[in-house]
Formats: structure tokens, C-alpha cells, sequence
């Protein structure tokens, strides 16, 4: 990125430069010189377009991990008040609506495991339904999948996935409200009734990682998290029906600008007003997948369990938390001293609320929220804790991953499937995968420096290191 066309606010905090003509709002991305200098000059272009969308309450914004995307760069933030025709864009939230991490803390430690470590990763990639179209065992009717629209995690709890302590540790308790599976298409719901409890291909992952440091003793004694200790996260979202939803209201919201007359700096950013009834058509199909996949990931936190029980009877495996990265969620904010109800866009970033806030589980909230950074296989990653300084500065908003620094296609010149498996495997790390281009374009080099991120995600004020986490097993699609 050129970094003339920025202006530097302090060592983390970037704004981008308008001419006085350009309209709209502040476009800031969080930082250092070096994440700044090496991200893709597109992210300044999407940035910037997201500034001139009706109704943006305080800046868009940009995450450390972020990077180019479809209508929003991934890593995008932007909340709009409804009252002041605040609109919805489904390139705002993403084709994978909710895809998230649910991180598992279990009472295992490295040395436990080390002995069957071959033979754990074997018997997941045997259990873990993975990979493109790739269906489980899972057979839904159309009226049950409606009701797993409706009801997210807790119809999992109810077909016995899990229990309900899970669901003290998710996101809205593993529903959220508002969800109209009527407007969702009958394509969609078709493509989804052989996916739950899968987990798909590209970036996502499940992973056994190891708790190598802690960054905050405090922070991790409230999370129940020790050095040496395994836990396991789940890296997935909703599935076909999320994309085909994605895919279907990019046409609607497009037709809705058009006819309110909404100037749209790129198309990608199709959009209508939130009051709208195109705006609330989408809004109801978003919130039926967020509930799809909230339900996946609980199902596959059971699919989890049941397998390490196989060869750890007595283990013990806990949600730690469960958060979504791509979605539109109506929050209350302090803005200029006063609370308002707005609609935040979090694009490939992951809500991080401070300490005190009334909506985190009672064990966390003098921490504040878990956070995770997921890296690329053989990286590791981060769980953090949500800041009270990240209200004003991001809504509350965090990096989620490392964030591409390269295309799948410029990944495949590099690297190779095969050889890239026995690299990792020569430093300990395993890896189950079907597809050894897919494996390729996951390359660790291929993504940013999980470390950097962090540590600017930090340095920003938007939440703070607790862990870092490596990775012994990844199972991939």
C-alpha cells in the first residue's frame, strides 16, 4: 500500500486522505508501518467506499488482518443507525454469514496426548465430515431445518449435541432472535440439509493446539487457561445456505438501491436501507444462517467430544467461547455520550467486548471477552480479551485471523501439497487433508505473520494478548 495516501494518527491508527470534493465519512485502518506498507492497495479503495454508505455512524474501518474482499475488504468495520437510513449489505457481512471459532479448553496436557497423537488426528479427519460438497451423516427435512433457522445451537442441544452449558459460552447463548426461514430460498435450504455438522474447505479448519505461553495470567485464569494445556478450535460457518443467501440478496439489495435512488460507489456494496423491506428481508435470512451455523458448530463440538473419548475417556472438553466474524448485529454504543442502537458490520473481525459488559457471561466479565486470532496451519494463534477501549475506538471490534497476504493462485506457484504437509509434519505439526490443493493454498506463507497481527490488534487498544496457541493437528477439507 502506498503510505502517502495515508495520514498517520498515532503508531497504530491510520487515516485514509480525501480530497475536499470526496464525500463521505472517516476511513481508518489499524496498524504498524510494516502490516500497513505490505496490505493490498484494494483494502484503501473498499475502505474508503464503505465512508460513503448512507447513515455510517463514526468511521469505516479496517482490522490489521485485513485484506481485499467482495464490497467490504475482510477486516471491515462499519455500524449504521437505522433512524438516519443506516443501510445492511450483505458485502458487509460476508457469503460465509457467521462463519466463527469455537474454541474448546480441554483437561488434557501435550504429554498425554504425544504418545496417540498420530492416532487422534487420524480417528477427527475420519469423524469430522470436511471438504467441498462433502455432506455427514445428518439428514434434515425441510420443516426440521427451518427450525434450526429458528433455533441455532439450542436445537443441537435438543437433538443431543452437546448440553446446555455449552450455550452459557456462545454468542446469544447460541441463538439469536429475528430470523425468518421463510426468507430464505428454497436453493438455499436445499443446499444445506445434508451440511450440518460439516466442515467445509478453503481457511476452514479444526485444530488441536497447545497453550505454548501466556500473555496475561489474569486474563487466562478467567478463561481456564494453563501452559501445556490442549484445547481445540473449530473454524467454520454456515455452510451452502449462508452462501446462497449471500448470492441471492446481492440481486435484491442491488435492485433496492437502485430504485431509492442510493448512490453506490462500487456494486459489490449492494445495499438497502435497514427500515427497508428489502433491507429486513435480508436482515431475517442473515440471522437463520447465523443460527445454521451456530448449530453446525455445535454439532461439531459433539462430533469432537465423542472422538476424544474414543482414546482419552476421562477427558474433559469445555466451550471456552464461540464467536462469529462475518455479521450484522444490532448493538447499543456510546457515541458522543449517548447510547444508540446501531447495526455494526464485522467482515472477517469478530465482536471483542471490554470488561463490565452486561452481555458476557458472568466468568468473564471482569476479563472481558475471548477473542481468537486463528492463524494459518502451522503459525498458531491467539486468544485474546476485548478491551473497555475498544468501544470507541472499533464498536468493540477485533482482528479474527491472520488474514491472506497472498492469493490462492499465487499460493499454488509456491507451494506444493505434499511437500508442504512433510515440512510441517518435520516440526511436529500433523496434517488431514483431502485435497492437496487445498492444502497448497493454505499455505502458512500465504497469510500474514499471526504474531504482527496480534500484536497491532494490541497496540490498537482493540483487545489484548492472553495466549498463543500452536498447533499440533489440523484437519482440513
Amino acid at each position: 500500500m502506498d503510505l502517502d495516501k495515508l495520514e498517520r494518527i498515532d503508531e497504530w491508527t491510520w487515516r485514509v486522505k480525501r480530497a475536499p470534493a470526496a464525500g463521505g465519512a472517516e476511513a481508518l485502518l489499524y496498524g504498524d508501518r510494516e502490516l500497513m506498507a505490505a496490505m493490498d492497495d484494494k483494502v484503501l479503495e473498499q475502505i474508503g467506499n464503505v465512508a460513503r454508505l448512507p447513515g455510517l455512524v463514526g468511521a469505516a474501518m479496517a482490522m490489521p488482518d485485513a485484506h481485499w474482499g467482495y464490497g467490504f475488504p475482510i477486516g471491515g468495520v462499519a455500524a449504521f443507525d437505522p433512524d438516519q437510513g443506516g443501510i445492511i449489505s450483505a458485502g458487509g457481512v460476508g457469503l460465509d454469514i457467521s462463519c466463527g471459532i469455537r474454541c474448546l479448553r480441554t483437561d488434557l496436557t501435550l504429554p498425554e496426548i504425544a504418545p496417540k497423537l498420530e492416532q487422534l488426528g487420524e480417528r477427527l479427519f475420519q469423524t469430522i465430515p470436511a471438504g467441498v460438497g462433502v455432506e455427514g451423516d445428518l439428514k434434515l427435512s425441510v420443516d426440521e431445518l427451518d427450525t434450526v433457522m429458528s433455533d441455532g445451537a439450542e436445537w443441537a442441544v435438543r437433538r443431543g449435541f452437546g448440553s446446555g452449558d455449552d450455550l452459557q459460552f456462545v454468542e446469544e447463548h447460541g441463538r439469536v432472535g429475528g430470523a425468518v426461514p421463510d426468507n430464505v430460498s428454497q436453493t438455499a435450504k436445499k443446499r444445506q440439509r445434508g451440511e450440518m455438522g460439516t466442515l467445509g474447505s478453503g481457511n476452514h479448519y479444526l485444530e488441536v493446539q497447545v497453550v505454548d505461553r501466556i500473555d496475561d495470567q489474569a486474563a487466562a485464569q478467567a478463561f481456564g487457561i494453563r501452559e501445556g494445556q490442549i484445547v481445540i478450535s473449530i473454524h467454520c460457518g454456515s455452510r451452502g445456505l449462508g452462501h446462497q443467501i449471500g448470492t441471492d440478496y446481492l440481486v435484491s439489495l442491488a435492485k433496492a438501491a437502485g430504485r431509492l435512488g442510493i448512490a453506490l460507489p462500487d456494486r459489490e456494496l449492494a445495499c438497502a436501507p435497514i427500515a427497508s423491506p428489502e433491507g429486513q428481508a435480508y436482515i431475517g435470512a442473515m440471522n437463520a444462517a447465523i443460527n445454521v451455523a451456530l448449530a453446525n458448530r455445535q454439532i461439531l463440538t459433539a462430533i469432537t467430544r465423542e472422538t476424544v473419548h474414543e482414546l482419552f475417556p476421562r477427558a474433559r472438553l469445555e466451550t471456552l467461547f464461540d464467536v462469529s466474524h462475518n455479521t450484522c448485529k444490532p448493538e447499543n454504543h456510546i457515541v458522543d455520550g449517548r447510547r444508540r442502537r446501531l447495526y455494526v458490520h464485522r467482515k472477517g473481525a469478530t465482536r471483542a467486548f471490554g470488561p463490565g459488559h452486561p452481555d458476557l457471561p458472568a466468568r468473564y466479565r471482569e476479563a472481558g471477552q475471548p477473542v481468537i486470532i486463528g492463524g494459518s496451519m502451522g503459525t498458531g494463534s491467539y486468544i485474546l480479551a476485548g478491551t473497555a477501549e475498544a468501544e470507541a475506538r472499533s464498536f468493540s471490534s477485533a482482528s479474527h485471523g491472520a488474514g491472506r497476504q497472498m492469493s490462492r493462485h499465487q499460493a499454488l506457484k509456491q507451494w506444493h501439497g505434499r511437500q508442504l504437509i512433510d515440512e510441517l509434519r518435520s516440526h511436529g505439526i500433523l496434517i488431514r487433508t483431502r485435497s492437496m490443493r487445498g492444502a497448497a493454498e493454505e499455505a502458512p506463507g500465504a497469510y500474514k505473520d499471526v504474531d504482527a497481527v496480534a500484536r497491532a490488534t494490541e497496540g490498537a487498544g482493540l483487545a489484548r494478548r492472553v495466549a498463543f496457541l500452536r498447533p499440533k493437528v489440523c484437519i482440513k477439507g
